[in-house]
């Protein structure tokens, strides 16, 4: 599953500098805007499972990579949702991280052709593949933690 997005990824990211078909002077991500149709790449959807899967959008100028993360249960779900949303209030720190992911995703990456300029792609490829790995571990630490306490907090209050 990792291989086939690390490789999905190192393929999509052949990115150039692609100036706007329709403003002059204007340098838009052509997988947001989506203003020409022959720009854009046909998206591919990486999936482990139902709930686990990669869409990777691309086009001449950027890649979205949109994660969808294993949610087995509810406190899965929240502390997905919680640890989601206190990344993306940070997102200005990660510079490839939007602030709102794809409809039916997690979290969404955008990778323009300024970022392959100034950064290694073979890094940020291995960032993505790196994230999607720790985001599991991540969640199943939480999940424990969360157990742990609540186990405590009940022999407490089954004590009294």
């Amino acid at each position: 599953y990792l291989n086939a997005v690390r490789a999905t990824l190192q393929a999509a990211l052949c990115l150039e500098n692609f100036s706007s078909q329709v403003v002059e002077r204007h340098n838009k991500p052509e997988v947001e805007v989506r203003s020409s149709k022959e720009l854009l790449l046909q998206p591919v959807i990486i999936s482990r499972n139902e709930k686990e899967k990669v869409l990777i959008e691309g086009s001449i100028n950027s890649v979205r990579v949109s994660i969808a993360v294993k949610q087995a249960d509810e406190i899965e779900k929240i502390l997905c949702h919680k640890f989601m949303r206190f990344m993306m209030m940070r997102a200005e720190n990660f510079f490839i991280l939007r602030r709102k992911p794809v409809e039916g995703y997690d979290i969404s990456f955008l990778i323009t052709n300024f970022h392959t300029e100034q950064m290694y792609k073979h890094k940020l490829v291995d960032f993505v593949i790196h994230f999607m790995e720790e985001i599991d571990k991540e969640i199943s630490e939480m999940k424990l933690s969360v157990n742990a306490r609540a186990r405590i907090v009940a022999e407490e209050f089954l004590k009294n």
